[in-house]
């Protein structure tokens, strides 16, 4: 038996996959179609980051009251700057979640998700070269990005 990864969380083996999380997914190789990769956020409540821009820019707009002072003219930049850095910071730190997808035995299935990039990349490619062996090239085994 050929071993194309091993790790804390996932096997992919010249016949199988094992995917080591909760619950435990073991599938064919020989059985897997329209395997495909997807990233998504992982998480999609509200994040701290967008809470303060949110309050900076409640600040600014209750300021415009009082528009003209030079309590409202030094602050209201100030707000509308933070606002933006949260927001940029959000948007840039947000966590994000990879997926390996297939369909197996005619159900769409997820084999594999993490939110680490780097290992994702390992499974993945170790699960394309399981599949590449196990067929004929002219199969249609593709592994594009989502």
């Amino acid at each position: 038996m050929r071993i194309y990864y091993r790790g804390p969380d996932a096997v992919v083996t010249d016949g199988q996959f094992a995917w080591l999380g909760d619950p435990v997914r073991m599938v064919l190789i020989r059985d897997l179609r329209n395997v495909r990769r997807a990233h998504t956020d992982a998480r999609r409540g509200n994040p701290r980051a967008m809470q303060v821009g949110l309050a900076a820019l409640l600040v600014t707009a209750a300021g415009w009251s009082t528009l003209g002072t030079t309590a409202v003219l030094v602050s209201a930049p100030l707000c509308a700057a933070i606002a933006g850095i949260s927001t940029a910071a959000y948007w840039r730190l947000r966590p994000q979640r990879w997926e390996l997808l297939a369909t197996y035995k005619g159900s769409n299935v997820t084999l594999y998700a993490t939110s680490d990039v780097r290992v994702f990349n390992q499974v993945a490619r170790a699960l394309r070269r399981a599949v590449e062996d196990s067929r004929p090239a002219t199969d249609g085994y593709d592994l594009v990005a989502a």
